[in-house]
């Protein structure tokens, strides 16, 4: 079973929430999740090293594997489709 490391970019808006829990609702036991708040994350400056590191210009954004999910690529919004494309609660 391979392990998905899914990583969401957020700051704590309603779409952000929203993406969230999508995430949440369509991963199986082989994916990893980890949710970066960009506002919490400035302190620190790991979550705008991580964002930069990705290409992230936009929130909510959706990392699976280290690589930006195409719909976040290309400025689409994020859905149940896109997600589950990019490998997310595939096992």
């Amino acid at each position: 079973m391979t392990k998905h490391l899914v990583e969401v970019f957020t700051a704590a808006c309603p779409l952000c929430d929203e993406t969230v829990k999508l995430v949440q609702s369509l991963a199986c036991e082989s994916c990893e999740i980890q949710v970066w708040d960009l506002r919490e994350g400035y302190s620190t400056h790991k979550c705008r090293e991580k964002a930069n590191q990705y290409g992230i210009h936009r929130v909510p954004a959706v990392v699976v594997n280290g690589k930006l999910t195409e719909c976040c690529q290309n400025q689409q919004p994020i859905s149940r489709e896109a997600l589950i494309a990019a490998g997310i609660g595939q096992r």
